[in-house]
């Protein structure tokens, strides 16, 4: 059940620390804040807004509450397949998905196919050069770095899921990074003061805002597309090292984005940094930590968090802590079973289970939140 850690802030969080409050709080203290900010379960300091937060705001938006990999999701996809179909280990599946979804900063592909799936999403609001058209071709279907991953798990019935996280790689990157300076720049020309210039926001019926928005629904539209695409390609890699499966249902979300929406009889902007929409009966996906568990869930649609939920575990670490704190031979001790990207142990100690919070807590915290439909244990793990 949510609690008031601050004025304007209700919180789902049994574990967050002081610095993530007082961030809150500074957004929620914005004028067009219309009603309480809710942060999730997994809610941590970010940049400018918290990662794990639900704000919604009216006739405004702020760009850097959405941040700057626009809709960044999950994609996961249940198959025919169950445990007793696979071979003693996935070995084999790692080159094929090395090979067909590269992975980590800038990395890209040379598929001449991907000229159709992009004329088929159009081209943002804001011009693009021809460099950036190049690299959002090459980029597309691609993985990204960081948290972004591929694995294969079974459920608790032993059924096969594929599941995928990444976004909308350096495209969107520097779309978001221009409307973010630009509304930094437009509130010192205006004269605005904020708490925190990270805060800078856009107001509605202004050209800037309408660039703003444009160019974000383009980027939630290469992101969905990209993460299907990749989705598409793990499933057919997985199908033909298993030599038969078919697919059963996809759930594809976003957790990095902005619509309108209707809440307490008001139509509002509800940004979600790092959090799901989970209306009542809308099914999503939220992924532990690396060698912990996932989870297959559906919303219950719970008014208090604007029908949302956690992105996933949320750190409790920097990536320069746990570098400094954590071990590549401990990572390798809690990956022990799984196929993953063990010669890049000491490169993904960042990315270690002990950096996140227990999803296990996540869950409960968010009882009231989501019901959880399956519950995934992985067995092969790939991060860029």
């Amino acid at each position: 059940m949510p609690y008031q850690p601050a004025p304007n802030l209700l919180s789902w969080a049994s574990e967050i620390d002081e610095d993530t409050i007082t961030q809150a709080a500074r957004t929620a203290r914005l004028p067009f804040v219309a009603g309480h900010v809710a942060l999730m379960p997994d809610a941590h300091v970010g940049i400018g807004a918290t990662v794990g937060s639900v704000i919604p705001t009216e006739n405004a938006i702020i760009p850097s509450a959405v941040g700057v990999d626009i809709g960044c999701g999950m994609v996961a996809t249940e198959t025919t397949l169950t445990a007793s179909d696979l071979p003693d280990t996935l070995d084999a599946l790692m080159p094929i998905v090395e090979r067909r979804i590269p992975a980590g900063v800038g990395k890209g592909h040379d598929d001449p196919s991907i000229d159709r799936a992009l004329a088929d999403l159009g081209m943002p609001y804001t011009d693009l050069t021809p460099k950036q058209v190049k690299k959002a071709g090459e980029q597309f279907g691609t993985l990204g770095s960081g948290n972004h991953f591929v694995e294969v798990c079974l459920d608790e019935r032993d059924r096969v899921w594929t599941v995928l996280h990444s976004g909308s790689r350096g495209i969107g990157n520097q779309l978001a990074t221009m409307h973010i300076t630009g509304a930094k720049k437009l509130m010192k020309r205006q004269g605005v003061g904020l708490e925190d210039p990270d805060l800078a926001y856009l107001v509605q019926n202004t050209p800037e805002f309408t660039a703003y928005i444009e160019d974000m629904l383009w980027a939630q539209r290469y992101a969905m597309a990209s993460r299907a695409r990749m989705d598409k390609v793990l499933v057919d890699a997985l199908f033909k090292v298993v030599g038969k499966g078919r697919r059963v249902r996809t759930i594809n979300c976003h957790h990095n984005f902005t619509q309108r929406e209707t809440h307490y009889g008001k139509s509002l902007w509800i940004t979600r940094k790092g959090a799901i929409k989970a209306d009542k009966g809308d099914e999503g996906v939220i992924p532990g930590s690396m060698g912990t568990r996932s989870y297959i869930v559906r919303g219950r649609g719970n008014p208090e968090s604007y029908n949302s939920c956690s992105h996933g575990a949320g750190r409790r670490m920097s990536r320069a802590r746990a570098k400094r704190e954590l071990s590549a031979a401990s990572l390798a001790e809690a990956m022990k079973g799984r196929t993953w990207n063990a010669d890049r142990a000491a490169a993904l100690v960042d990315e270690h289970p002990e950096a996140y919070k227990p999803i296990d807590r996540v869950m409960a915290d968010q009882k009231d939140l989501v019901e959880i439909q399956h519950t995934l244990r992985q067995i092969f793990n790939y991060k860029g």
